[in-house]
């Protein structure tokens, strides 16, 4: 792999991880890229070009954030799938696996292709004549104040009835632990091929999860009595206030390459990180929940240098 796109969280300070891959770069000669308007926060070695020529230029993309910027960089390679690497910043973190003091390994690592590929879906989107991908979700959301999102459902062609509802989701796998699951839709193993469609605070309609099978193509219609609609994908706002208008869903398989080291590793902290969110306990009181000992540890990992 010659070639490494950076991708970075938009607000968060990111020096500290992109000094460690710049200077595991410079001693393996590999070439760093990054998106012409992320120039001004990386080395002047790092070579900005266009966003849309980033996955297509590089061999593998390390994503610098949490799951938001993870899913950026898998919309980013949408159309020419590549590695992505994902490197812990955020809060929380279902798709990173790799945090900052074991970056370097993890390069070399991916440098010698000494790992796996998770491979991801996506939902591909008609948004009232604009195409978009979702690795997460696709939601239609009302506005505060405005009242309900209505909706009929489509399925196939075939309609299956209409929703009355705070919001709408219509999730991937991936996604079903994330606005889908705050929803009370169901987790759908990622080794699923599903699209799960859940409404959030259902007033009248359909007011359960639908699961739907990946061939099935499914639409969405604003019915003329819904209030001002957002419509975000992955949680970004890309509609702010659509009152007519569909939304057509497709499901793509294999739309997403994701690296993994320790994949049952992966799956065990993932499964801890959801019963965790389900507790009623902020950071610190989970921290005081562990033995003393392990708090040390923890505490002493945090003190140390990252390389």
């Amino acid at each position: 792999m010659a070639g490494l796109g950076l991708v970075l969280h938009p607000t968060r300070d990111v020096s500290e991880v992109v000094g460690i891959i710049e200077r595991w770069a410079s001693r393996h000669r590999k070439t760093l890229l990054v998106r012409a308007e992320d120039e001004h926060r990386v080395p002047s070695c790092v070579e900005p070009v266009p966003a849309d020529e980033l996955a297509v230029r590089a061999d593998a993309l390390i994503s610098i954030g949490g799951d938001g910027t993870m899913l950026g960089a898998l919309r980013l390679a949408v159309r020419d799938p590549k590695p992505v690497l994902g490197v812990h910043l955020g809060r929380l973190g279902f798709l990173v696996e790799v945090e900052p003091p074991d970056l370097p390994e993890a390069l070399s690592r991916l440098a010698s292709k000494d790992f796996t590929v998770e491979s991801h879906a996506c939902l591909a989107c008609d948004v009232c004549g604009d195409d978009v991908v979702a690795f997460n979700d696709i939601a239609l959301v009302r506005q505060p104040g405005s009242g309900f999102v209505t909706a009929t459902l489509a399925v196939d062609g075939q309609r299956y009835g209409y929703y009355r509802c705070d919001a709408l989701v219509v999730s991937t796998p991936t996604g079903s632990t994330a606005y889908s699951y705050a929803a009370g839709g169901p987790l759908i193993s990622p080794a699923a091929d599903a699209v799960v469609v859940t409404p959030s605070s259902p007033m009248a309609g359909i007011s359960r999860s639908v699961v739907l099978a990946p061939s099935e193509s499914i639409r969405l219609d604003l019915r003329p009595q819904t209030a001002a609609v957002a419509v975000e994908m992955d949680g970004l706002v890309i509609k702010e206030a659509a009152t007519e208008g569909a939304v057509e869903i497709r499901y793509r398989r294999d739309a997403g390459r994701v690296v993994r080291f320790d994949p049952q590793r992966y799956q065990e902290r993932n499964q801890l990180k959801l019963s965790l969110l389900d507790l009623p306990f902020l950071p610190d009181q989970l921290r005081e929940l562990l033995p003393e000992e392990l708090r040390r540890e923890r505490d002493q990992r945090e003190l140390e240098p990252p390389c």
